[in-house]
């Protein structure tokens, strides 16, 4: 049975013997975890590959489970190894300056984290969580563009994490879930009260007039909104057509006409009145976002740190 915290939580089993684990034996335990692989967990420390699998071998020991899965390429860490990285991690982190190096993981010359994704979610969402790595010496490089050409690049190798809105195929590379967004049908107070009423009795009939405000000629997010709320097809051509989502809000909060967008992105508009919902369905269409890599691909120490921290980020908000 396993052991558990005070408040009835799982918790992580005390070392088999005597004495607190060797802090090294974590460092190297964490840079395994974090790189994918043994030989790159070695590279990250500055170690030989035998000497990381011994200390792996020594810490399952002590702890009496087993870490890793070893795989044809890497290794795949256990539900164990998950729960103790939880524990360990910000920890292990904050000492890093303490080391005397200056930096994370005494990485004063850590390449820069090339980090790419849509313009409006990196900025509104990403970056703010970011702050505190800056503060600790990790150095971004941004990137926008759309998803396709963005996971393109990154098999190309000229990007580390790619925030993608969905899944890549294949094994290449590696993606776990991060957020969900939802899409809303907004517009300025004046067309929902001209609007608004009708679109309840009449369904999207009720929009036709009403110009239509979309970042790429094809529509995707509102003929998804269609087909997902209304289950019709869209039948619209756009009145204004600019790729950013953040122009596509300040023209419909102007008064230009309808759009969809998501919601993170004009939260603070329907907040004090400035966008109006013009529907709020009991089922809206959501997209869930994924962090994207290509395993092994870099043993820079500050890659896996930011991967760690944005996905730690995303889960608590």
């Amino acid at each position: 049975m396993r052991d558990r915290d005070p408040d009835g939580q799982p918790g992580i089993p005390p070392p088999h013997g005597s004495g607190l684990l060797d802090l090294n034996l974590l460092r190297t335990f964490l840079a395994v975890y974090r790189a994918g692989a043994f030989t790159a967990g070695a590279r990250m420390l500055g170690l030989s590959q035998p000497t990381v699998t011994t200390q792996i071998r020594s810490l399952e020991s002590r702890l009496g489970r087993e870490l890793f899965e070893r795989l044809s390429r890497g290794v795949s860490p256990t539900p164990f190894a998950d729960e103790l990285a939880a524990r360990v991690m910000e920890p292990l982190d904050a000492l890093g300056p303490v080391s005397g190096a200056g930096t994370l993981f005494g990485e004063s010359d850590a390449e820069p984290v090339h980090l790419a994704g849509p313009a409006e979610y990196l900025t509104h969402c990403v970056m703010p969580t970011l702050a505190p790595l800056i503060d600790k010496g990790v150095r971004l490089h941004i990137a926008f563009g759309l998803t396709d050409d963005l996971l393109d690049a990154l098999r190309a190798g000229r990007h580390d994490l790619v925030v993608a809105t969905l899944r890549p195929r294949g094994r290449a590379l590696a993606s776990v879930p991060m957020s969900d967004e939802e899409f809303v049908l907004v517009a300025a107070p004046a067309w929902a009260e001209r609007v608004g009423p009708r679109l309840a009795t009449e369904g999207p009939a009720a929009l036709h007039g009403v110009p239509l405000i979309s970042y790429a000629d094809d529509l995707p997010i509102v003929r998804r909104y269609w087909r997902h709320v209304f289950g019709k097809r869209l039948t619209c051509t756009p009145a204004v057509v600019v790729p950013d989502l953040r122009a596509v809000k300040a023209a419909v909060t102007a008064g230009a006409g309808f759009s969809v967008l998501p919601r993170y992105l004009c939260a603070d508009e329907l907040a004090v009145g400035a966008l109006v919902l013009l529907n709020d369905p009991d089922d809206p269409p959501i997209n869930t976002g994924f962090l994207v890599q290509r395993p092994g691909s870099s043993t820079n120490p500050h890659v896996t740190l930011v991967r760690d921290h944005l996905l730690r980020s995303a889960h608590e908000a």
